[in-house]
């Protein structure tokens, strides 16, 4: 029997996961323990298993999608079982093609309105994803003309999306009824491209409900269609500096992929003769562009930006920073360290062989030490309760390309420098590559989140909810400081206790820091 798989909750605060790969296809076998899929969580990016066996019939998400914790993943069984019904519930039953398209034939009910039929054997090819970020295709060539036969299998066009020229093959046979898109025209991912159908059935009534109209439908007997000016034209406009000469509103046909390939490598697109059909610059032009030896300056006047879509690491970081900033009423507490003590502690430890320690090692072992000792710093406030952990887990604040992940040091007070500097490293190592499994940033009774090591001298940062509190760290300066009555050079480090003031008052804050004081300015009282 079919098994439907749904999307995982893989953290205990993931309400939505992306695909980033598929380990199976459909079709495949699978057996109970295989990884079907990598999926990007708001932690990390995590192998999920299978529970069953059998062969893959459907995949719902396709990579770099996103849907809700229990939607609609996967589906297992035998093979060609029909598991149609398992997705009844689903709102759109478009849905089905994707990753089936050679086994399911689905017409978008929106497609017809009214008394509006569509024929048998008529099929509506839509612009596909060809890659993970693809979000619109651009028609470089059509290889079949309306008229034609088309076998499955067979090449339809050569569609260009926003990484490479590729080539689409048909699922279906049949003849090609009507082409949506002429060379040179873009659209987005899952509109009209073409249809396919009998020889002869009018899909004029289908093209309409698609929003097109009736005037563009191709028919039958007129196979050849109508060379069109691209819609993916640039007005340019540029400014010669030496000369005083200018290039005055030069038309240039330029397609999406090659003019953003000109951006990136600082190409003019004045000074490039188009390859493409109707002086088209594409791709191989840009490529192909060799930089000569002008006499005269140009700047290119053209506007650029760039829009890259949220990945889940960074909405949930937006969503639970904007829940604690606004929940929860911050304030904060500076103070000011004497680093010198600990300068030439940290230079004798490592003096050990085999052994390494950082500064931001010592403040997590004086940090859990002064947890032990001001047990209100290591609460957590809930709606109905505040929680006071005799347990110290510390998380330690990691950057990565995504944004911020915190793993977590349990039972921090118990561990020594060298286990806490060996266990901060692992940490990082694993959260540079993705593979911080879900435990290992689960649990944390208070955050340290340190940029000393990028010369910030001092910051604030928000609290990491249900915790109370969490601890800024700056960079370690050298500078005039005051010492019996004398100007010396001295070290010193900013430090920033932010606390919730529902759980933790300003005397609270003020006894933890002045404990901490006591640990960082000597640390060999860590040792004892």
């Amino acid at each position: 029997m079919a098994e439907l798989i749904k999307m995982p909750r893989l953290s205990d605060t993931m309400e939505e996961g992306t695909v980033a790969s598929w380990l199976k296809k459909v079709g495949d076998k699978v057996e109970e323990g295989d990884i079907l899929a990598e999926i990007e969580t708001d932690k990390a990016t995590m192998e999920f298993e299978s529970f069953y066996e059998g062969t893959l019939l459907y995949i719902g998400v396709q990579v770099g999608e996103t849907t809700n914790v229990d939607d609609p993943l996967a589906i297992i069984g035998q093979p060609n079982e029909d598991y149609t019904s398992l997705l009844t519930s689903l709102s759109d039953p478009a849905v089905l093609e994707k990753g089936n398209e050679d086994k399911v034939e689905v017409i978008k009910e929106d497609l017809v309105s009214n008394n509006s039929t569509i024929a048998d054997g008529v099929i509506v090819v839509t612009m596909p994803r060809l890659s993970d970020t693809m979000e619109e295709g651009t028609v470089a060539t059509w290889l079949k003309k309306v008229g034609d036969k088309v076998e499955e299998g067979d090449i339809l066009a050569e569609i260009e999306t926003d990484k490479a020229t590729m080539e689409f093959e048909s699922f279906q046979s049949g003849f090609l009824l009507y082409i949506g898109l002429q060379v040179g025209e873009s659209a987005k991912v899952d509109d009209l491209l073409a249809i396919i159908g009998p020889e002869g059935v009018s899909v004029t009534q289908l093209v309409d409900n698609f929003g097109k109209n009736n005037s563009s439908v191709d028919k039958i007997e007129e196979p050849v269609a109508k060379e069109i000016e691209t819609k993916q034209s640039v007005e340019s406009k540029a400014v010669v500096i030496d000369n005083k000469e200018s290039v005055s509103n030069k038309r240039l046909f330029i397609s999406p992929l090659a003019k953003k390939l000109a951006l990136e490598k600082n190409i003019n697109i004045n000074t490039i003769s188009g390859s493409g059909e109707n002086g088209r610059i594409i791709k191989i032009d840009i490529e192909n562009y060799k930089t000569g030896a002008p006499s005269t300056v140009i700047l290119d006047l053209n506007e650029s930006f760039e829009d890259v879509n949220h990945s889940q690491m960074r909405k949930t970081i937006a969503k639970r920073l904007g829940q604690s900033k606004f929940s929860a009423p911050h304030y904060y507490l500076s103070v000011e360290f004497d680093m010198s003590n600990a300068i030439s502690f940290r230079n004798q430890y490592n003096s050990i062989p085999d052994v390494k320690i950082s500064f931001n090692d010592i403040i997590v072992k004086a940090s859990s030490m002064a947890l032990s000792i001001n047990p209100r710093l290591n609460s957590q406030w809930f709606d109905d309760k505040v929680r006071y952990n005799k347990h110290v887990h510390i998380g330690v604040a990691v950057g990565v390309d995504d944004g911020l992940v915190v793993p977590v040091l349990k039972f921090a007070n118990q561990l020594n420098l060298s286990e806490i500097g060996s266990k901060v490293k692992d940490f990082a190592i694993k959260a540079k590559s993705k593979k911080l499994t879900s435990q290992e940033m689960e649990g944390s009774t208070f955050t340290i989140s340190n940029l000393g090591m990028f010369d910030i001298e001092s910051f604030t940062s928000i609290i990491n909810l249900p915790n109370s509190a969490i601890l800024s760290v700056g960079s370690i300066i050298e500078k005039p400081v005051v010492k019996n009555g004398d100007i010396v050079v001295g070290n010193t480090m900013k430090l920033t206790l932010a606390c919730d003031h529902r759980v933790v008052d300003g005397l609270t804050g003020a006894k933890f820091l002045q404990t901490l004081r006591g640990y960082v300015e000597n640390p060999v009282t860590m040792l004892a």
